[in-house]
């Protein structure tokens, strides 16, 4: 909603400002107008003067001819006069008669002449006149053409930074419009993934409705048919149960008393450095101990300040006491927290002890201010010192009055009610807050009347440094006691509404009764719980299961693959028991026929030894013969061989081989080659299964290539229709912002053109002005 907002005010501006730029645009449209008027009207004017021009001209032009006409007419007359002159010299008797006739014609010259001249003279007045009035003209014309210029000058640096804006608004438009598409895009993706999982939430919601509501009805009946009293319906007998241990609020409670503990030694060790120092102060200012003795009230002053450690020391232990009571296996409350009220105790005995050194101190101001060396600024330091003094202690008061009200309840119940818990919370914030304004208070007087002390005569550097460091222990203080109040105030809420609580449900407070009977119900429980508690067994770690996930779901997905290879080998271990008991069978037959083979052996061989006895006496070379011969048959070797293999027996050189050992060779022999081509059955068939499994899982594994295939070509296609969409909108837009900027560009060559042409005419017209100048130089 946030973005929406945004990009609606965006919008927002950028329709203001393409406003502002039309009303502008509009504004120019209009001044250009009305400069075209004014160039056209100037362009009649400059006609109009043109002509006028041209006809002085050509007067100009006609009366210098007539004017040359007469000079060239008055050079003649003068000529004719002066002959007439030495004739009538020469002959002015014969002339007396024709002199009056010259003098008659003469004055007529005369009289022509004036006139001529009175002629000539208005012609070169009127001449003047106009070659004044065409100077004039001529400056007031290239004035307004300076102005002009000046004007499209600047209207050309408007046009100019109208088409960069626009130029730039474009792009800006553009990129933002890109920006929102894509923003808009995954804002309709969340929005779809929001809509499908408020359908999810809706439908849980619904089915947790309906779960519920068919627990309740039967926990409502077990109620009411095997309850008969229900004691959380009365506080008085609820406040008898036994409340709920809860470790988060004890965890939480320890950590906020580890930094009230922090703050407070930072507090202890700042208000231990303050006296200290103080006492320091005290012996050297404004009597210096060691060279002069101090007055009895400044020594008394300073023994009880020596002591302040076994007054301050102790809000530190009972700080640390109260942390150490509160652990996770306690109950925490104000009705069991004892060791506050030792807290309280030790405030208290501080606080008689400020009470005791406030009189010392306040006299040791006033004591001070009574000095010589004392200014009336340093007096009134000291006065403000004496002011906050009080208001310290009051302070004080006011901390052990609320925490002494706090501790109340471990001891006398009665004594504070829950009521009035919040109240003296607020007041405590209240309290600490005061306590630090007096702090800051009491640190800008007293650094003030640290400058004050270094100009005094007798200041020496002991002074100073103690000043320095009573001013480094108030403002530790004036920090410790800000943390402090600012720790209150933001926990204040917790502390008031947490440090008392009951039973489920009830209203009373925790007794100490109860809660030592929730411990010990809850050691109980912990007691169970870890005999329930059983070792968890070794599991795959979480790094190798996403590493061989992909093999686990092939794995899985070829289920049924296996169960198939298991009722094949299955079906091949009973061809196999088949096959055992038929090649059983024919051991068996080969055995008895091996018996009769032995038996006819045998009767041979007797049959053969009684034909040599009765032989051996007739043919004894031939029997010697056929020993060798036998003999060396016995020496060779026997190859049998048959369709499963072959097997060699080398007879002995003694005996000839037994009937027995040659059945076991046999057997053996063919155990031999049936334990290897079982061996070599097994191998075959365990490599087709596993390469079965593989082609599976191949499959599975394409199948699923196969579909982010497709739904990646989709994604491509919605893409590309986007971009092509987008491109269709930027072409139309940049042929609209083209069709602008080119009726702009039109708009500014006809605004050249009528320039150029005023410049061309003003440039005629300098020119003709410039002969008009030099022809007049030349008469």
């Amino acid at each position: 909603m946030a973005a929406a907002a945004e990009l609606q005010g965006k919008y927002q501006k950028l329709a203001q400002e393409y406003s502002k730029l039309r009303a502008q645009n509009q504004v120019l449209k209009k001044g250009v107008v009305d400069e075209q008027a004014n160039s056209a009207s100037l362009k009649e004017q400059l006609k109009m003067k043109d002509q006028s021009l041209r006809k002085l001209q050509q007067e100009m032009d006609s009366l210098t001819f007539r004017n040359q006409q007469l000079a060239k007419r008055v050079e003649l007359l003068q000529d004719e006069l002066a002959l007439s002159e030495a004739k009538g010299k020469k002959n002015k008797k014969s002339t007396e008669s024709s002199s009056q006739f010259s003098q008659e014609q003469k004055s007529v010259f005369n009289e022509d002449l004036q006139k001529k001249i009175e002629e000539n003279e208005r012609l070169h007045i009127l001449f003047f006149e106009a070659d004044e009035q065409h100077k004039r003209l001529e400056a007031e014309l290239r004035t307004r053409l300076e102005v002009l210029e000046a004007d499209a000058a600047q209207h050309q640096a408007v046009v100019d930074s109208l088409t960069r804006k626009y130029t730039d608004t474009v792009e800006k438009l553009q990129n933002d419009k890109a920006k929102l598409e894509i923003k808009s895009q995954t804002l309709e993706r969340e929005a779809k993934d929001c809509r499908l999982r408020t359908e999810e939430c809706q439908q849980q919601l619904k089915n947790l409705q309906a779960a519920l509501g068919s627990r309740l009805e039967e926990s409502l009946c077990i109620i009411n048919e095997k309850v008969p009293f229900n004691d959380t319906r009365s506080n008085r007998y609820n406040a008898l149960n036994v409340p709920l241990h809860n470790r988060r609020y004890q965890l939480k409670l320890r950590d906020l008393a580890g930094q009230a503990l922090a703050f407070v030694q930072e507090l202890v060790t700042a208000l231990l450095n303050f006296h200290t120092y103080t006492e320091q102060k005290v012996q050297i200012f404004p009597i210096d101990s060691a060279t002069d003795t101090i007055s009895p009230l400044n020594q008394k002053f300073s023994q009880y300040l020596h002591e302040n450690a076994s007054y301050v020391r102790p809000l530190e232990e009972g700080m640390l006491h109260l942390f150490e009571s509160i652990t996770e296996d306690t109950v925490t409350v104000l009705e069991t927290a004892v060791k506050l009220k030792v807290f309280s105790e030790h405030l208290a005995s501080y606080l008689c002890f400020l009470r005791k050194i406030l009189p010392y101190q306040l006299k040791s101001l006033e004591e001070e201010c009574e000095s010589s060396l004392c200014t009336a600024a340093l007096r009134a330091r000291n006065m403000e010192l004496h002011r906050d003094m009080k208001r310290l202690t009051a302070v004080f008061e006011k901390l052990h009055t609320y925490i002494s009200l706090l501790a109340l309840p471990s001891t006398k119940p009665e004594g504070l009610l829950r009521t009035n818990y919040n109240l003296v919370f607020t007041n405590i914030a209240a309290s600490l807050h005061g306590f630090h304004d007096i702090l800051k208070d009491i640190s800008k007087h007293y650094s003030q009347k640290a400058t004050l002390e270094q100009d005094v005569p007798t200041a020496t550097q002991k002074l100073i440094t103690t000043n320095d460091c009573i001013l480094s222990s108030l403002v530790a203080l004036t920090n410790g006691a800000g943390k402090i109040a600012s720790f209150f105030s933001n926990n204040l809420d917790h502390f008031s509404t947490s440090l008392s609580y009951g039973p489920k449900g009830g209203t009373e407070f925790i007794s100490p009764l109860s809660a030592e009977c929730m411990l010990q119900y809850k050691k109980k429980a912990v007691a169970y719980m870890k005999s329930l508690k059983k070792p968890c067994a070794d599991s795959v770690p979480y790094e190798e299961a996403l590493a061989n996930r992909r093999v686990l779901l092939s794995s899985t997905e070829s289920r049924e693959g296996l169960a198939q290879q298991v009722q094949q080998s299955l079906e091949k271990i009973a061809k196999l028991e088949q096959e055992k008991e038929h090649w059983m069978l024919e051991a068996q037959l080969a055995k008895i026929k091996l018996e009769k083979e032995n038996q006819k052996l045998k009767t041979s061989l007797s049959g053969h030894l009684t034909e040599t006895v009765q032989e051996r006496s007739a043919l004894p070379n031939v029997a010697e013969q056929k020993m060798e011969t036998a003999e060396k048959s016995l020496k060779e070797p026997i190859k049998s061989t048959s369709l499963i293999g072959m097997l060699t027996i080398t007879p002995d050189n003694e005996k000839a081989p037994d009937v027995e050992s040659r059945e076991d060779l046999i057997k053996n022999h063919y155990m031999a080659r049936i334990a290897e081509l079982t061996s070599h059955l097994q191998l075959a068939d365990s490599k087709s299964v596993h390469f079965h499994a593989e082609c599976r899982a191949l499959a599975k594994r394409l199948s699923l290539a196969e579909k982010s295939k497709e739904s990646l070509t989709e994604e491509l296609k919605v893409a590309s229709q986007n971009i092509s969409r987008l491109q269709d909108e930027l072409m139309t837009t940049k042929r609209s912002y083209e069709d602008q900027l080119s009726m702009m560009s039109d708009h500014l060559c006809s605004m050249n053109e009528t320039l150029t042409k005023q410049r061309e005419e003003i440039d005629t017209l300098k020119m003709t002005s410039k002969g008009n100048s030099k022809k007049n130089k030349n008469r």
